[in-house]
């Protein structure tokens, strides 16, 4: 199993305390860690993911249940009519993020903010976020990663002017948040909410 790199540091504490455990303490106590143990390696596997590819498609870029599909302006990346898609992240998916689309990375901005829960909707603006947006051939579009009340951490891979490909690696969110999406109004959504998306895998819209 693929592990991302981010993850090693706390699989080896946890598997460290699980050695103790079970040379100090009575086998209730280990047993119980042993579960915690192996959910941290599972958190942060990184498995690889060959879906639908094309420049007309718009690939989820987050493994998680699409929670909001949302009429609005964004004037940041997409310049006006927008529509946001929003996938929340529970801390048993996979929590590396894929880019949506082809493109250049035409925007990054980080803003410190709040750890709301983040399948609310004040989540999107008050919470810790990290901006990309990508110029696609087809159009401009903005990916969200957004902290929650247990995530404390995001890592974005890539800069302004990286050239970056649908389906590779965006980043990673730990330990469960959520990602909007954003795309121009009039772009067909082809999710709707309440269902379960897989990053890389999973066609969230088409450009017409």
């Amino acid at each position: 199993m693929r592990i991302a790199p981010e993850g090693w540091p706390f699989i080896a504490l946890a598997w460290l305390i699980e050695v103790a455990l079970m040379t100090l303490a009575p086998p209730v106590a280990w047993l119980i860690w042993l579960i915690v143990a192996v959910w941290v390696v599972a958190f942060f596997r990184d498995p690889v993911r060959n879906g639908p590819r094309g420049d007309d498609l718009i690939i989820a870029p987050a493994d998680g249940k699409v929670v909001s599909i949302i009429p609005m302006d964004e004037p940041t990346v997409v310049g006006g009519a927008a529509v946001r898609i929003s996938i929340f992240m529970n801390v048993f998916n996979v929590h590396v993020n894929r880019y949506a689309t082809s493109g250049t990375v035409t925007f990054r901005r980080y803003v410190e903010g709040q750890f709301n829960n983040a399948d609310l909707e004040k989540a999107a603006l008050q919470n810790e976020h990290s901006d990309i947006g990508v110029t696609s051939p087809r159009g401009p579009l903005l990916m969200r990663q957004i902290a929650g009340s247990v995530a404390r951490r995001i890592v974005t891979d890539h800069g302004e002017g990286t050239a970056v490909v649908q389906g590779e690696r965006l980043g990673l969110i730990r330990f469960g948040s959520r990602v909007d999406v954003f795309v121009p109004a009039g772009t067909q959504v082809l999710v709707k909410e309440g269902d379960v998306t897989q990053a890389g895998m999973t066609v969230l819209a088409q450009w017409q």
